[in-house]
Order: C-alpha cells, then sequence, then structure tokens
C-alpha cells in the first residue's frame, strides 16, 4: 500500500536549472517503518537527482525484494521503474542498460538481496563495470521476515532477537573492490551531508558505482548492541575526508598544501573549503582503499565517504564497442543490414 503526496507546494519553492521542482522528483508517502533509514537514503536520492537537473524521465529505477526494494516508490514516480525478483536486479538492469544506453540508471537493493541471494549476480555486474549507480540500503537484518540476520551481520551484533551474530560477515564494499570496481563508496543514512554528494558523483561516474549505505532497521537492529544501530554508527564511524561533488563547467585552479585549508568561490558564487587529503590515504589506489577498510574492521570502526574511484576505466559499453544509438531505437533496416553486407561479414571469417 501506498499514499499519494498532496499536490500542493510552496509557491517560492526552488528550481533547478531545467525548470524542475523538487516535488516532480518524489514519489508517494512512505509506509516504512517510522524512523527507518531508508526513508532517508530516498529523501538523498531525490535531492542528487534535482540537484544534478536530470529529467525525471530520463532516470530509470530498479530494484529486487526487501524494504529496500520498496523504496523506488517513494522516490522519482515520473520516471521509468522495473520491482524484479529477488536477488535478480542487477539481470534486469544489464539488460535495460543495453537497450538504453541514454538514461540515468540507479539500482537499488539490500544487504540480503545482493549479499545472499543476489551475490552472484551482484559480482558480474561489478566485474562487467555495467553503467548504474547500485545503492545498498544495508541494515544487517531481514526486516520484511522479522529481522534474521543477513550475511552483511557482524560477528558477535545483537539485534532484538537477542542472538549474537555467529557467522563472519560480508563486506559488501571490499568485495566490490576485490572484483575491480572502478567507484565505491560507503555512507550512513543518518549522514545526508555526506550522502548526496556520494549519490551525484555515483550517478555522474561513467561505469559502476557502489554505494554501500549502513541504514539501521528501527524495529529490528537497532539495539545497543547492534553494529548497524544509529547509535553504534554515530559513535564509531570514520571519514576518508570530507568531500563534495561539482558538475562539470570551466576551469577552476587553485593550489592547496598539504595539510591546509582554502575557500574557493564557485561558478554559482556559492564558496567551498578544500581541505588536502588525509596522510597516507589515496582513493586513486585500491590496494589503500582494501587496506583502509581492513584497519578500520579490526578496529571495529565504519568507515565511510569515497574510498576508491578510478575514472579512467572503460565501461560496459566501451568494452563491447556498442552502437552509440540506443538499440531500442534501431529501425528495421539498421537490424537486418541485408544479405551483401552478412556476406562480407563471413567472408572475413573464412
Amino acid at each position: 500500500m501506498s499514499y499519494k503526496r498532496p499536490s500542493f507546494r510552496h509557491p517560492g519553492a526552488a528550481i533547478n536549472e531545467i525548470g524542475f521542482h523538487q516535488k516532480d522528483y518524489e514519489g508517494a508517502l512512505s509506509t516504512l517503518c517510522a524512523g527507518c533509514g531508508h526513508d532517508s537514503i530516498s529523501a538523498a536520492i531525490i535531492q542528487a537527482c534535482f540537484e544534478l537537473a536530470i529529467p525525471p524521465h530520463r532516470i530509470a529505477k530498479i530494484s529486487g525484494i526487501g524494504c529496500s526494494s520498496k523504496t523506488p516508490t517513494y522516490f522519482l514516480a515520473n520516471s521509468h521503474g522495473f520491482n524484479s525478483v529477488h536477488g535478480r536486479m542487477p539481470s534486469v538492469a544489464t539488460g535495460a542498460v543495453m537497450a538504453n544506453r541514454d538514461l540515468t540508471y540507479i539500482g537499488v537493493s539490500g544487504d540480503g538481496d545482493s549479499a545472499s541471494i543476489g551475490m552472484g549476480q551482484f559480482a558480474h555486474v561489478v566485474r562487467r563495470n555495467l553503467n548504474m549507480v547500485y545503492i545498498v540500503m544495508n541494515n544487517g537484518c531481514y526486516g520484511l521476515t522479522k529481522g534474521q540476520d543477513s550475511a552483511t551481520a557482524d560477528v558477535g551484533s545483537v539485534g532484538k532477537a537477542g542472538v549474537p551474530t555467529m557467522f563472519s560477515s560480508i563486506d559488501l564494499a571490499g568485495l566490490a573492490l576485490e572484483l575491480g570496481a572502478d567507484f565505491v563508496a560507503r555512507s550512513f543514512s543518518g549522514d545526508k551531508d555526506q550522502l548526496i554528494p556520494l549519490i551525484k558523483a555515483g550517478i555522474s561516474h561513467n561505469g559502476f558505482a557502489l554505494i554501500d549505505v549502513l541504514s539501521p532497521c528501527v524495529t529490528f537492529n537497532n539495539t545497543k548492541t547492534s553494529t548497524k544501530s544509529y547509535s553504534y554508527v554515530r559513535d564509531h564511524m570514520g571519514s576518508t575526508s570530507i568531500a563534495d561533488f561539482v558538475p562539470e563547467k570551466s576551469e577552476i585552479t587553485a593550489t592547496v598544501a598539504p595539510g591546509e585549508s582554502k575557500m574557493i568561490e564557485m561558478h554559482d558564487g556559492s564558496i567551498i573549503e578544500l581541505t588536502s587529503l588525509a596522510e597516507g590515504w589515496d582513493p586513486g589506489n585500491r590496494l589503500s582503499a582494501i587496506n583502509a577498510i581492513h584497519n578500520a574492521n579490526l578496529k571495529g570502526e565504519v568507515l565511510t565517504g569515497l574510498l576508491y574511484i578510478d575514472a579512467k576505466q572503460p565501461s560496459v559499453h566501451q568494452l563491447l564497442n556498442t552502437t552509440l544509438k540506443p538499440l531500442n531505437s534501431l529501425n528495421q533496416d539498421e537490424l537486418m543490414p541485408g544479405v551483401e553486407l552478412l556476406e562480407r561479414i563471413n567472408a572475413e571469417f573464412r
């Protein structure tokens, strides 16, 4: 069940560069539990797409099964959407991306949907470098079936059932790095200042972008003894850096010495503060990112922020040398070029 939002909005509400209000990026009212972190992630997606000024009808949202996969109902009502079966969102996304490369693809999944039944599909969508942002709403439990531990629950973590997790956890960000992902980030549903820029950067990335978002389940996994609770994440969260996303404009140059900060005026008149990276941290070095995750896990910390990025890796369309024209717009003459051309192609292999 879902409920429509009231159509009235403040007459002075801001519009983006292409004339849309933020309400044009909203969806139905949420029916998730009050306080669910997933609703905060939905709000961050709305804000990110509004600020990027992407026409809503040029976005496709795809999900699987679970509390997380219900959320596309609650954002981007005017976009394309497909709710697939459990763990199979990557396959549907792959078909859609190959059929129409001109859309912006947002995949929404959960820790059960990706780290359990969908693990095989998750692994292959990473290694193919599919053009999409893949957002995992990670709460460490199965919220739709009364809170059983999921594969991302940490050893010793105790949810509402009162039983400590016995098995080692799967770290989706670390796994994505091992599989060759060229954009990996982690965030927290309670930190919109960090999450929104990461979503904007992920959407703008050419290729596969994983954002693993810790999103506490207020009903089953928000106890003081759970490592996926609001209090635990806030107390143990460390960030690789303070980051923001700046869309492509004319170049602005600046020099910032190591350990220093500088205020920079942007094209729209806003001011950003540039701060040099933490010592020893290199977001362009895969081994540095893997080590940072492992070191944080050993200390019981939650490492958030942009963990790794490589903008030079070819996406699936570049790897397969696909046509620049979306496949769903090719006409019969383009799809069936004739017997003569087929004979010439066959002759090349004789």
